[in-house]
């Protein structure tokens, strides 16, 4: 009679696993792929130009 427990441990370590499958992952925010791609591209130009800030202002300080 032991196999329902199993089954119940079962249930639990897969819900585990999903939630930290889902963790990571941004849910869908409603924007279309193209608008999606565009704000990506803004964030990233943005994260560009301040290690590009930073790599400047190292090397003047050296």
């Amino acid at each position: 009679m032991t196999r329902g427990n199993q089954r119940e441990l079962a249930r639990q370590k897969h819900a585990k696993k999903q939630t930290e499958q889902s963790k990571g992952k941004r849910g869908d925010d409603g924007l279309s792929a193209a608008a999606r791609k565009q704000r990506d591209a803004e964030i990233m130009q943005q994260k560009q130009k301040k290690a590009d800030e930073t790599g400047k202002s190292t090397t003047k300080s050296k």
